[in-house]
């Protein structure tokens, strides 16, 4: 007899509700949650294969433990006995930032992703961490620090309301969105332009979401920054900037006109590839709309000048009025989020406290490039200890990071590994020990961080559509023994880590003049907590403590666990509505729109204009039936358009002699790879694009499927060299590459 239960999908960013059918302990089905207050029933292919994805044959079911140099199932009290024995005595002998930390991307779609790392790094003391972030983000979190104080104060497109939106390496109707939590973006799209809006797109190739638009520029990768400058000059030449509401809370203005006085239009004309024309005319088009929103995205991150681009996102959107009010850009408002504290000026948001032993990269965020993992472990400096031991949580750097083989010998050469991983694959096959969470149908959802980027407020929670297996152990489990066997706790009851947190966030808001608890027994309101869980009892927690929550009494109609729970399709808690200045976190209490690191690094922006890479540039490519390295192991989310297969243009082919589906080298500065040809007029001339995640060729892994159809390591074209320097971001795009048509002779 089958069943249906509710999940809210984990698969992406947009966080649609789905309707599963299980039979049994199975979930045979995946259909959308048509009562969804968020996603009102939308799906895509990735969380209609939710079953499969949940019921993965290769997903490992017990510890692994190496023994003799092999990886060995063992019971979870060996796999913990052997984590507390390995890692201690690292931390113990040569300090607690011996150890790294990778944290993976799949962290931020679980309850147990969002609720333990923090605690675990901040027992352990470690400043060794590295995350997928500095992959992709980084450089969004970094310009939102300097400009509004917070690093994750990022302002979203208010996609249902705005007359006109611009997007600069952004793809939305593949990826779904990123950094902009949108179920059905493409349907919200197509929404956009059916109500008279307008959508322009930047981008060298011309994308699903580009062929929708109205407007598509091909400007040559890497030159993103160039491009937006030019455009904000515009608006001060032609006496366009507007920030009518906003003015009060905006310092720096004419400062920012002068300082990028040189980036006019005709100036980046030849290094963009953009027609100064076309660029006064983004700018005019983008001051005349009504409402108006910039969003960029990957394509415009993981560049040279990726935290010059992002600061120059909301640069426009501040200039033109359109940060701050519906139908612009808003700061989403979670209902986890801390409560409110009233405006007024903050500790702002302060980048290079340290710095990565050996090339001396600056941290952002609390976080060192991911880049530099490989040498932070094989070079010996004079600087402290290597990384000796290391932690990595939903995290495959071998595959996602720049130049595989090195760290995959780097993680080889290890004192010691953990890996928390559903998978053997080319990371956590290096383990000494992998503890396997279980699949995601018995797992809870809540979406913390996505909500703070969602394009409407709303909250939403799932119990586990099935229960836990036998055998199996509840991620946030894992993860708090995890940080009891890494920090000396290890045999303490692991319930004791969510007690103390209870216990602690209490006892700071009692003390807190602003909180709705003031002056209460934190002890009393402990026990008002509900759940049948810890993790639950701290969702209840932030819940009441929220900007929407009932304060444990305070407000009688306000949200807690009991309240959500009773809505299983979710709580609508209305449009995006202006904020400022309560989000402000910066020192002056304004938006500081010209900070010093962004100024300091303006003039190499500048050299840039005299570039003019030769040759051919690579640049990367999203499917929407993968996530990452995440899905290839599930046949129904590989084949067809899902293939690893290198875009180039016709131009480019006729002139290289490359037929389609011939195999062709291409090289970078860290190393080679030879994939099958795909000739399209999709990609300008000039660029070539190879998708991101595959590779999955390497020994010892446990991915069936995946290695029948393994793809190349893009990553591996890359050194690592090449960073944004102020966010320590990958360059993963606009890199060059050259290009060898192979014969099957020399295959």
């Amino acid at each position: 007899m089958s069943r249906t239960a509710l999940r809210i999908c984990p698969l992406c960013e947009a966080t649609c509700g789905l309707t599963l059918t299980v039979g049994g302990t199975t979930v045979t089905a995946a259909r959308g949650d048509r009562e969804d207050v968020f996603s009102r029933g939308f799906i895509c292919p990735k969380g209609a294969s939710f079953g499969a994805v949940d019921s993965d044959p290769d997903r490992l079911r017990t510890p692994l433990v190496r023994r003799d140099g092999e990886l060995r199932e063992a019971t979870w009290e060996e796999a913990f006995d052997a984590v507390a024995a390995g890692v201690r005595p690292v931390v113990e002998r040569y300090g607690p930032h011996s150890v790294g930390v990778v944290l993976g991307n799949p962290n931020v779609h679980t309850m147990a992703g969002a609720l333990y790392p923090n605690l675990l790094l901040g027992a352990l003391g470690t400043r060794s961490l590295f995350t997928a972030s500095t992959l992709d983000q980084m450089p969004k979190h970094v310009s939102s620090g300097l400009l509004f104080g917070d690093a994750n104060a990022i302002p979203v497109p208010d996609l249902d309301r705005t007359d006109h939106l611009l997007l600069i390496g952004a793809n939305p109707m593949e990826s779904n969105g990123s950094l902009c939590t949108a179920p059905d973006f493409p349907g919200r799209l197509k929404a956009l332009k059916a109500r008279g809006g307008t959508l322009t797109v930047i981008d060298p190739r011309r994308t699903r979401t580009a062929k929708l638009a109205d407007r598509h520029v091909a400007i040559r990768p890497g030159t993103d920054a160039l491009l937006l400058a030019a455009m904000a000059h515009v608006l001060f030449e032609e006496d366009l900037v507007d920030l009518g509401a906003l003015a009060p809370h905006v310092e720096g203005v004419g400062e920012v006109g002068e300082a990028l006085r040189d980036f006019t239009p005709e100036a980046v004309a030849a290094a963009c590839d953009v027609d100064a024309g076309v660029t006064r005319a983004l700018a005019r088009e983008l001051a005349a709309a009504p409402t108006a929103a910039v969003y960029g995205r990957i394509g415009s991150c993981t560049v040279p000048h990726g935290t010059l681009a992002s600061w120059l996102v909301d640069v426009l959107n501040i200039l033109t009025g359109n940060l701050d009010r519906p139908g612009g850009a808003l700061f989403p408002q979670a209902a986890t989020d801390r409560t409110p504290r009233p405006a007024g000026p903050g500790r702002g948001f302060a980048l290079g406290r340290w710095h990565s032993r050996v090339s001396r990269h600056p941290e952002a965020k609390g976080e060192l490039p991911l880049s530099a993992l490989a040498e932070e472990i094989d070079t010996a400096t004079d600087e402290g200890e290597p990384v000796r031991a290391l932690l990595t949580i939903a995290a495959n750097p071998v595959l996602s990071a720049p130049d595989g083989d090195r760290l995959d010998k780097a993680l080889a050469s290890l004192d010691f590994m953990v890996s928390v991983d559903p998978y053997l694959n080319e990371t956590s096959r290096h383990a000494h020990v992998v503890l396997p969470p279980p699949p995601p149908a018995q797992s809870p959802h809540h979406d913390f961080a996505f909500n703070t980027l969602a394009v409407r407020n709303q909250v939403r929670y799932t119990r586990p559509a099935v229960p836990l297996e036998p055998g199996r152990m509840a991620e946030t489990e894992i993860l708090a023994r995890l940080t009891l066997a890494v920090t000396g706790g290890h045999g303490t009851d692991p319930a004791a880590v969510d007690a103390m947190v209870v216990r602690q966030t209490l006892d700071k808001a009692v003390r807190d003049p602003h909180s709705p608890v003031h002056g209460r027994d934190p002890g009393e309101l402990a026990a008002q907590l509900t759940g049948e869980s810890g993790p639950e009892r701290r969702l209840d927690l932030m819940l009441r403590l929220g900007p929407y929550g009932d304060g444990f009494g305070a407000r009688p109609d306000g949200l807690t666990l009991q309240r959500l729970l009773a809505h299983p399709h979710g709580i609508d808690l209305g449009p995006l509505r202006p904020r400022l200045p309560q989000p402000l976190k910066t020192r002056s209490g304004k938006v500081e729109l010209l900070p010093g690191p962004i100024a300091g690094d303006l003039p190499r922006l500048g050299r840039a204009l005299a570039e003019r890479p030769a040759g051919l540039l690579l640049v990367g490519r999203r499917h929407l039936r993968s996530n990452n390295s995440w899905m290839h192991n599930v046949p129904a989310l590989t084949g067809g358009s899902n293939r690893c297969t290198l875009h180039l243009h016709p131009d480019d082919a006729e002139r290289l002699g490359v037929r389609d589906g011939q195999p062709v080298r291409v090289k970078g500065a860290g190393g080679q790879v030879t994939a099958p040809a795909e000739v399209t007029d999709t990609v300008r001339p000039g660029v070539v694009s190879l998708p991101h995640g595959w590779g999955h060729d390497r020994p010892g892994t446990r991915l069936t499927h995946a290695a029948t159809v393994p793809g190349v390591n893009v990553n591996q074209l890359l050194d690592g060299s090449l960073l944004d320097p102020l966010s320590g971001n990958a360059v993963l795009n606009g890199v060059p590459v050259t290009l060898t048509p192979l014969t099957d002779a020399q295959l």
